[in-house]
């Protein structure tokens, strides 16, 4: 009778199943980059019956047809040709004007400040569609930012600078609050006038 003395090596455990965790790793980064291509390529959205941002104004490009554009007139009741310069941004530029100076009271003081506001958008015409139907509450909120605003800050152009951006920030408070989305780029003074 032989003694076995020798011991079989045991099989290796282990080798199989790291194979099996790493095409499983794989498989699940292959489908989750494939999600996001669909995601971020729209193809979801348009599953579900169209894109979600379908009623959001966009960026308009220079030379680009806008089918929400304010009818202009120009000479003769024909609608004005609009030409854009070739430098600057690649978007059409609009502007809205208010129809009205605004006249307020300065922050403690009695000086009275009188400005004539115009704004603009690089999006479609539904902004200023928006800025047009909603003029009466953003007058009411301009008005409360311009008695909200120091003696001070209206004679500095780095104080009028943040009037601006205050201002632009309140129209497109108001225009999310009613219409979902604001648009407004900037604001600008067409007249300034403190006494």
């Amino acid at each position: 009778m032989t003694d076995k003395t020798e011991t079989a090596a045991p099989p290796k455990k282990g080798k199989g199943l790291v194979v099996k965790l790493l095409v499983g790793l794989g498989l699940v980064s292959a489908g989750g980059g494939g999600a996001f291509a669909l995601v971020q390529s729209g193809m979801l959205d348009q599953v579900r019956g169209g894109a979600k941002d379908d009623n959001q104004p966009r960026l308009v490009r220079k030379g680009e047809d806008d089918p929400y554009a304010p009818a202009s007139e120009g000479k003769g009741g024909e609608a004005a040709a609009d030409v854009d310069g070739e430098g600057g941004s690649e978007y059409r530029t609009s502007y809205y004007n208010f129809t009205e100076d605004f006249t307020s009271n300065l922050k403690n003081s009695a000086a009275l400040i009188q400005v004539s506001v115009a704004c603009s958008t690089r999006r479609d015409g539904r902004v200023l569609m928006w800025l047009r139907k909603h003029e009466l509450a953003i007058r009411s909120e301009i008005l409360v930012v311009l008695a909200d605003t120091p003696e001070d800050e209206a004679f500095s152009p780095e104080g009028k600078k943040r009037l601006q951006a205050r201002l632009t920030e309140t129209i497109n408070r108001v225009l999310t609050e009613r219409e979902g989305f604001g648009g407004v780029d900037a604001v600008h003074f067409k007249s300034f006038l403190v006494q």
